[in-house]
């Protein structure tokens, strides 16, 4: 296995000649960070409100604005919201802590996910999803989440790569990362702590549970549509080189969704494909690019039919064992 797996990328990388001028623009970035702090706002003013039509529009709006902090927390971490490197760090620390993921944890582990995608073995982020035996308790969890669109799965995929302390040390030996790692850890930690202290947990549950819960529904079909079921290549511990950008597209699946949907909410992040071949690009910019997906999919035939296979068959393989056309 190749010894620098561990070590992170650095966030900011050179723009390919064909695309150098598509660069992060600060009035574009600070146009979305705007609009989910609008979002945000305006579903906790509605939820204060006693009328049960203005509760149910607070959870509609914190959905949507949650979904969106997860993907400006997803371009802050490839340093492409702003032009300005503090900008992106600061937007994405307000970001990650909105999404429920320490913005230095995400960074990591997704700038390792982009460094190994294609080797399901050496991806934090599908490292999990090696094929393998699952004992009957698992499966019978996953089939039950699974069939009734529980969020469980985005829930592990959260704990288990940003969370996961022991693991992350293991990821990330390097001293001065640890450090960084763990105190952003601890800080989101003790916001949310002292969030829970002085609002009381139920209340929050009361007011703010069902938007969470719907965004982690969207974010959990958002996640698994970009590279689950997808057939990737094992490293087996061999000592083996990371596909270059131009040959991600491969491993990777892209969605159709409503334009303003994915404009405005998604930044085009549904645009996968052309994403793992220009990280370096602003999300915001991707459309500006020609560019033909290869493993493109409707955002609710994917959907529907990822939840017509089993539970097990979906995640721990992939549509040239499954014969699945998802």
């Amino acid at each position: 296995m190749s010894s620098d797996r561990a070590v992170p990328l650095p966030v900011a990388v050179p723009l390919p000649a064909d695309v150098a001028h598509l660069r992060p623009q600060n009035a574009m970035g600070l146009a979305y960070i705007l609009n989910a702090l609008l979002l945000t706002s305006a579903s906790v003013v509605l939820t204060t409100r006693p009328e049960f039509v203005s509760w149910a529009a607070a959870q509609v709006l914190l959905a949507l604005a949650l979904v969106q902090w997860f993907v400006l927390l997803h371009e802050c971490g490839h340093g492409i919201l702003f032009r300005t490197s503090r900008w992106n760090d600061l937007a994405g620390e307000v970001a990650g802590l909105l999404s429920f993921i320490p913005f230095r944890c995400w960074t990591a582990i997704h700038n390792q996910h982009h460094r190994w995608t294609g080797w399901q073995d050496l991806d934090p982020t599908t490292a999990t999803l090696v094929p393998r035996e699952i004992s009957m308790p698992q499966r019978i969890l996953m089939s039950v989440c699974w069939r009734f669109w529980i969020p469980i799965f985005v829930l592990v995929y959260r704990i288990n790569n940003f969370w996961n302390w022991p693991r992350l040390r293991r990821l990330f030996p390097d001293r001065a990362l640890k450090k960084r790692l763990v105190l952003d850890i601890l800080g989101v930690t003790a916001v949310y702590g002292g969030i829970v202290y002085g609002f009381g947990f139920f209340p929050l549950v009361r007011s703010f549970g069902v938007g969470i819960l719907l965004s982690m529904v969207f974010i959990e079909s958002l996640i698994l549509s970009q590279h689950t079921h997808v057939p990737m290549t094992l490293s087996e511990g061999a000592a083996v080189r990371p596909y270059p950008a131009r040959e991600q597209d491969a491993f990777t699946r892209s969605l159709t969704l409503p334009r303003w949907l994915s404009r405005w909410i998604l930044v085009n992040v549904d645009a996968h494909e052309l994403h793992h071949v220009y990280p370096q690009v602003p999300g915001y910019l991707l459309p500006k690019i020609d560019y033909e997906p290869k493993n493109l999919a409707s955002w609710w035939h994917f959907v529907l039919a990822a939840h017509r296979l089993p539970a097990p068959v979906f995640l721990f393989q992939n549509r040239n064992q499954s014969g699945a056309t998802v």
